[in-house]
């Protein structure tokens, strides 16, 4: 059994990692936004309060360079990457698709399907397999208005998963289930807002808390 902790949004609002830390998590995983338009460097204070190991991809509101600063912190880059560890395989896609607001990261549906593909060729199966994704599905936790817009490469990809951990809509905090996977948003991080994620020995075996600190 794992317990994992699930950030994101954290938008440079370091104030509460402490809080998240004494949660006592396996490992972290990081779904994007952890700056507000930069700078990079944040990217290693995030890193020094983390003393297990961290997944991350970026947000839309990241710089570029955010990836080579993951890459140079004590995190993991899984931005078209893959990871495993345990009984836990993942694979990452950061930005987000396009928005009205042209923010730093944001890539087009055919990079983002071109990503997923490449992180998923190098996945390894596993008893449970985690999507990490800064914008959400097409259709999941991603009503903007009357309007729904996640991103619909990663809802193509969605059956290639046991869960979806994804980000971007600080107002759709919650798990929904979508053709039987389930979709976490824990809630932006830079307000206290996190999830904690176990995964048993069996497939299936996940437990979703949404949680405040």
């Amino acid at each position: 059994m794992m317990n994992v902790l699930l950030l994101a949004d954290i938008h440079g609002q370091l104030g509460k990692m402490d809080a998240f830390l004494n949660l006592k998590p396996d490992f972290v995983i990081i779904a994007g936004d952890l700056t507000q338009f930069g700078p990079c460097d944040l990217v290693g204070k995030i890193g020094s309060f983390i003393d297990v190991p961290c997944f991350a991809v970026p947000g839309n509101c990241d710089p570029r360079e955010i990836c080579d600063a993951i890459e140079r912190s004590e995190c993991v880059n899984l931005h078209g990457a893959s990871f495993t560890i345990g009984n836990v395989s993942m694979a990452g896609i950061g930005g987000s698709n396009p928005t009205p607001f042209d923010t730093p990261f944001e890539l087009q549906e055919e990079e983002i399907e071109r990503l997923i593909k490449r992180a998923t060729a190098q996945m390894d199966r596993n008893v449970h397999n985690v999507l990490i994704s800064h914008a959400p599905p097409h259709g999941a936790l991603d009503l903007a208005g009357e309007n729904h817009v996640g991103s619909t490469s990663v809802r193509d990809h969605l059956k290639e998963f046991d869960l979806v951990c994804c980000a971007h809509m600080h107002e759709h905090k919650g798990v929904v289930e979508v053709d039987g996977v389930r979709v976490v948003n824990p809630g932006p991080a830079s307000e206290g807002n996190c999830a904690m994620l176990t995964f048993g020995d069996e497939p299936g075996e996940i437990t979703i808390e949404l949680l405040t600190v």
